[in-house]
């Protein structure tokens, strides 16, 4: 059936508080106010106050909260309304949850699941508009997912429920109404896997989470230039699937990096890092990286776009490769 990423989120999160009474949900906005953006609307009166918890503004407090009832059992969903406010509970994210598991010497899992919008969200300005998924792949002892589609979305986010450890599940802000076919049976994606979402020849393109979509509004430019990409959606970024990476670079000798991130330190660093030191004498062209400019995120429109990654500076880099 045809449904939007905020709908396959909440369909993925009550499944999962339908069939364990472990799963609940916490978070600012998400009982009485239906969600910051309505991804869990509806599900206060369908579960009541106890599993629908709304919390104050206190993210480092609520996130400790999380921490703490995994540790005791259950399987809390923490939502923060915006992942730029997570940076509040970067201690219990990064010390607590990663940590915990390892420090008690294997006694204490912690599986609870972190999620909420992330990256740009449309002149939301510098503090509201950040990409900061590599700050938790950094990290050992977590998990980190970053779905594209409807589809992945609900397949990801009930594998990530279910999972043992801490999930950091970033939802692009704004593909909350993009519409995709999710199946109508019950499903579930496995985590660490990426999925090739068009094979292809000429070149491999990598992308995540919003990335994907300015590379699939950029397809048509490459397509009309005869060139013929393989488009990779790593959906995981920590585990991250290499394997499906090495293979598609050693079929298309051409690799392009796609990512709303900043340039330094990054996701797409760390990839370029690997593919050439692991497909090295497969490579016709140097790995290339399209990101968001290494500047704060201005308010104006037309910087935002200047900012982020958009089909000029894809196909650039792809008249670079191919050249």
């Amino acid at each position: 059936m045809q449904m939007s990423y905020r709908e396959a989120l909440r369909r993925a999160m009550t499944e999962e508080m339908e069939r364990d009474a472990n799963v609940f949900l916490m978070g600012e906005e998400v009982g009485e106010y239906q969600g910051a953006y309505k991804v869990s609307s509806g599900m206060l009166e369908k579960f009541g106050p106890m599993r629908v918890v709304d919390t104050p503004i206190s993210e480092n407090g609520f996130a400790g909260v999380g921490v703490g009832s995994a540790m005791c059992g259950l399987r809390p969903i923490i939502e923060f309304m915006t992942w730029n406010f997570s940076l509040v509970a970067f201690d219990q994210l990064i010390n607590n949850a990663a940590k915990m598991l390892y420090m008690s010497g294997g006694q204490f899992p912690v599986p609870a699941v972190f999620r909420g919008p992330g990256g740009s969200g449309g002149q939301l300005s510098a503090q509201h508009s950040q990409s900061l998924e590599s700050y938790y792949v950094h990290c050992p002892g977590l998990i980190v997912v970053a779905p594209a589609t409807p589809r992945d979305a609900c397949g990801l986010l009930k594998s990530s429920i279910r999972n043992d450890n801490p999930v950091i599940f970033i939802e692009s802000e704004v593909l909350y109404k993009l519409t995709g076919e999710v199946p109508d049976e019950e499903f579930t994606i496995e985590l660490g896997k990426a999925d090739t979402k068009r094979e292809g020849r000429d070149l491999t393109i990598i992308a995540w989470s919003r990335a994907l979509q300015f590379v699939l509004d950029t397809l048509p430019q490459i397509e009309k230039e005869g060139w013929d990409p393989e488009i990779i959606d790593l959906r995981t970024l920590r585990p991250l699937d290499e394997e499906a990476v090495y293979r598609s670079v050693k079929k298309t000798n051409r690799v392009l990096i796609v990512e709303e991130g900043w340039p330094q330190a990054s996701v797409g660093s760390h990839i370029a890092d690997l593919i050439q030191r692991n497909c090295f004498d497969y490579l016709d062209a140097p790995v290339l990286r399209v990101h968001q400019e290494d500047v704060p995120m201005p308010y104006a429109s037309n910087l935002e776009k200047l900012s982020l990654p958009n089909p000029v500076k894809i196909m650039k880099a792809v008249g670079e490769l191919m050249s």
